[in-house]
């Protein structure tokens, strides 16, 4: 590029290219922005009210159908065992310290630190997944057993399903970062991740308070 040209698009006028059309020279931008300043930021807070209006859904059609029975849970169904579930939150709230400390390392493209952060990250899903394992074994009925039984298995299979597909998402990004190739936009993706994860474990603290207290309280 010419000395004029260069000018023109340090200071942000087009330029004429080769082909007469105007042209602002970008090859020195970063390949991505964070925040809001990123697509990727817009598009993971279009998912989160997507799938929050899912959730709220959800939980609306628990306590419709709780209008419905006189007693609840109905057949003299005893309610989730509170141990694991509650169990589960604070493994849960643990895991956003790491999930906080990851994100900040992304933004100062810090490798070794989001490295270190994803693994423990990585450690936090495997604690969690595993105790939701044992969450479905003491709901105390069975997802076909009548409608409180269907509702509840749908709210934690909900969460399941995002806690599970979180865990495989760092789990991808943590071996990109370890093995390569290492591109400045993976640490974009690493801190959109992180938005995402924030959005899954505030999700559980409703769920967890419908499924474990409301049929101890109501």
């Amino acid at each position: 590029m010419t000395a004029p040209a260069a000018a023109a698009a340090m200071v942000g006028r087009p330029t004429r290219g080769d082909g007469g059309r105007a042209a602002i020279d970008v090859s020195g931008l970063a390949p991505g922005g964070f925040g809001h300043r990123g697509l990727m930021w817009w598009g993971t807070l279009g998912i989160v009210f997507i799938e929050g209006t899912a959730f709220a859904l959800t939980i609306a059609a628990y306590f419709y159908l709780r209008t419905r029975n006189a007693q609840w849970p109905p057949d003299a169904v005893a309610p989730p065992a509170l141990f694991w579930g509650t169990l589960n939150v604070a493994i849960q709230l643990a895991s956003g310290i790491p999930n906080h400390l990851a994100k900040k390392a992304a933004e100062h493209v810090d490798l070794r630190r989001v490295r270190l952060w994803l693994v423990v990250q990585l450690v936090f899903g495997v604690a969690f997944n595993a105790v939701r394992a044992v969450e479905f074994l003491n709901l105390n009925v069975l997802w076909n057993t009548d409608a409180y039984g269907s509702v509840v298995w749908l709210l934690l299979s909900l969460h399941t399903t995002h806690i599970l597909t979180d865990f495989l998402d760092t789990a991808v990004l943590a071996a990109l970062m370890f093995f390569g190739p290492i591109e400045e936009k993976r640490f974009v993706d690493v801190e959109e991740n992180a938005v995402y994860w924030y959005f899954v474990v505030a999700a559980w603290v409703p769920i967890y308070g419908v499924i474990y207290w409301a049929p101890r309280l109501i």
